[in-house]
């Protein structure tokens, strides 16, 4: 004979059936806020899904023979609603992300749940608000939000940017430094050089991990959501149509755009992850490429203040290592306006200025301990 439920399963039933009467009452209280029909439309069916779950826990308290509380919307739930009805669901839309992100694992470890696709359910909910969230007071359209993910060569030339930027400061101080301690032409050299690979090979180390756990990362949000579409094709497909209305389309259009993206396994899959994590293949890079492009572009800067103490010495070499240290910080700082939108001039000036004293600090340093030591 089969054990019943535990009074620790009845508790357990009770609370999540709290949580989904809350999560039903807070979206339809958005759906009655909102004047997009559209959004409205959304709110509602992520009303129904809540139902569903309902439906659920009442059921799974029935079968233990137990009395089905009537259990109202929370407090939270309440002012939440009040909010939206003043201010509009766009005020409240970044709590409401806040409440869907935490309740993501929240089924994970309840086999009731999981064998109804919910967990897979509350992270739809998480990513479909943080869509929202991040469209706050606009309606956009599909073509353009999914612009967004093309993004890459902007970002990697802003990151060119920086890399050279940061090779430039780091070693022209250096050298500075060694400078002041009047070592001789070949130490300063050697230091450059050091400086140079050093800080090139650590780049370029952070920069494989950072991008190898960012591939790990995603490659396991591909898997969860290829096992969601197998499990759960079609409510998979309604959440696609729900992203695409939260996005701009009427009801009719986001269906014949989710039923021609699901035409095609492999298509769905891809657009799921794109448009459900803001991900893709694309975005996430190749650690072997993140790492030699880091090594490269902070080698680059990095050569720039080294390069005199080659062939020259003493105040000529110090000379041009400033000069053409300088004339690359104005540069690099001039080209940091392409995403700050602030005058050339004065990015330019501001960062030559920071690139500089910092030089004149390393300097000083390094004339100090030179005597200090007797070099």
């Amino acid at each position: 004979m089969t054990a019943g439920p535990s009074a620790d399963d009845l508790r357990r039933y009770r609370r999540n059936l709290q949580e989904e009467v809350d999560g039903q009452s807070l979206y339809l209280l958005l759906a009655e806020a909102e004047e997009d029909s559209n959004l409205k439309s959304v709110f509602e069916r992520l009303a129904e899904s809540e139902k569903r779950h309902i439906d659920l826990w009442e059921g799974k308290l029935r079968e233990a023979g137990v009395d089905v509380p009537e259990f109202r919307p929370g407090a939270q739930v309440r002012i939440l609603g009040w909010l939206a009805r003043r201010f509009g669901t766009q005020f409240v839309t970044p709590l409401v992300e806040r409440m869907e992100l935490n309740a993501v694992t929240m089924y994970d470890d309840q086999p009731e749940a999981v064998e109804r696709g919910l967990p897979g359910t509350e992270r739809s909910h998480a990513r479909l608000f943080q869509a929202l969230a991040s469209q706050p007071g606009e309606s956009v359209d599909v073509a353009r939000l999914e612009g967004r993910h093309r993004g890459a060569s902007g970002n990697a030339l802003r990151a060119a940017v920086l890399g050279a930027n940061d090779g430039l400061v780091s070693n022209l101080s250096l050298v500075m430094g060694f400078a002041g301690a009047d070592p001789g032409q070949g130490v300063v050299a050697l230091a450059g050089i050091a400086g140079l690979l050093a800080g090139a090979f650590s780049m370029a180390f952070a920069e494989w991990i950072s991008v190898r756990s960012s591939r790990e990362a995603f490659e396991r949000q591909v898997e969860i959501e290829r096992e969601e579409l197998e499990m759960n094709p079609e409510e998979e497909r309604a959440e696609l149509v729900l992203i695409y209305q939260a996005k701009g389309l009427s009801e009719e259009s986001a269906r014949l755009t989710a039923d021609r993206v699901f035409e095609n396994r492999e298509t769905a899959l891809d657009t799921l992850v794109r448009e459900e994590l803001g991900m893709s293949e694309q975005s996430v890079g190749r650690p072997s490429v993140a790492a030699v492009t880091s090594f490269l572009l902070f080698a680059v800067g990095a050569l720039v203040p080294a390069f005199p103490w080659f062939f020259a010495d003493g105040g000529l070499a110090i000379g041009l290592s400033l000069g053409l240290g300088a004339a690359g910080l104005f540069l690099l700082g001039a080209a940091v306006t392409l995403w700050t939108g602030r005058s050339a001039l004065y990015s330019g000036v501001r960062q030559l200025a920071i690139g500089l004293a910092a030089a004149g600090i390393t300097y000083g340093i390094g004339t100090a301990l030179g005597v200090a030591i007797d070099i």
